[in-house]
């Protein structure tokens, strides 16, 4: 055990955040893409990956969904972060100072009101934890960083503003992978099973795939579709549904499901987190 939970991006990102809330008696381990996040797992550098799966703004995280088949890791929890956006800056500056913020383009969005009424321009950076390092080691008091309170304190930068993003219920969700499933009951607020699955070529397979857990009574809380290997004709469908495949109705519900459908497969049966309430 390396007591390691490996997560995409720099440290302070809030892949990051996660991790230390979700995990905090374990290392974090940056890693620069999903891709290398998934592997560090399967090496044996890390004990678990966390991956942002959706957020509540601007929904699903791109290649994700296609990725997670393919891991070999499967779905132990969920995680979910508020995104609170802060102003940081180098020690000693004020709002006031500051002319230009960097971030990455999805958090400069989200904080067009608080930038406008400061009159602050945008500048783009590659991700949110990176501007903040950027931020850091110039020695530009003008400039400033879109990120999370954590990267200011990594990167020894001033809480000039908090809790600046216009929409203030912003969340991302993650998901904690392990190479070693976990399907025993636990948690205090029920099971989540996630799932893929492609449609056999019939008329209205989708439409009689899904009667089942209507008729059954198991509440569907997601259902995406995504093409696989680039290909308009084969689409495959992720999952997430409420309740344990040992669930009488559940399981009568999956039995319907891969009547009408191939290559069904379960990518994790989890407690569901507070934070979805």
């Amino acid at each position: 055990m390396t007591n390691r939970i490996a997560f995409q991006g720099e440290p302070g990102a809030y892949s990051h955040e996660a991790c230390r809330n979700a995990r905090p008696n374990m290392e974090a381990l940056p890693c620069r893409t999903f891709e290398d996040t998934i592997e560090a797992v399967r090496a044996g550098e890390a004990d678990l990956a966390m991956l942002p799966v959706e957020n509540s703004t601007y929904g699903r995280v791109a290649d994700i969904h296609s990725l997670l088949p393919k891991s070999g890791l499967h779905i132990i929890e969920e995680a979910f972060v508020r995104v609170h956006i802060n102003l940081l800056g180098l020690p000693g500056t004020k709002v006031t100072d500051i002319q230009h913020a960097m971030s990455h383009t999805v958090l400069l969005g989200q904080c067009k009101s608080f930038l406008q009424k400061h009159g602050i321009h945008r500048i783009t950076g590659a991700d949110t934890a990176g501007s903040a390092r950027h931020v850091s080691q110039a020695a530009d008091r003008s400039l400033a960083a879109l990120a999370s309170p954590l990267a200011g304190e990594i990167y020894g930068l001033n809480l000039l503003a908090e809790h600046i993003e216009d929409n203030s219920n912003n969340t991302t969700r993650f998901l904690i992978m392990s190479p070693e499933s976990d399907t025993s009951r636990r948690g205090a607020d029920g099971m989540i099973t996630t799932f893929v699955f492609q449609v056999r070529n019939i008329p209205a397979a989708l439409y009689k795939a899904m009667g089942g857990f209507a008729t059954n009574g198991v509440n569907m809380t997601k259902l995406e579709s995504y093409m696989v290997d680039g290909s308009f004709t084969a689409t495959q469908f992720y999952a997430d549904i409420e309740g344990h495949p040992d669930d009488p109705n559940v399981e009568l519900a999956l039995d319907e499901l891969n009547y009408f459908t191939t290559n069904v497969e379960i990518l994790g049966v989890y407690p569901a987190d507070p934070g979805r309430k």
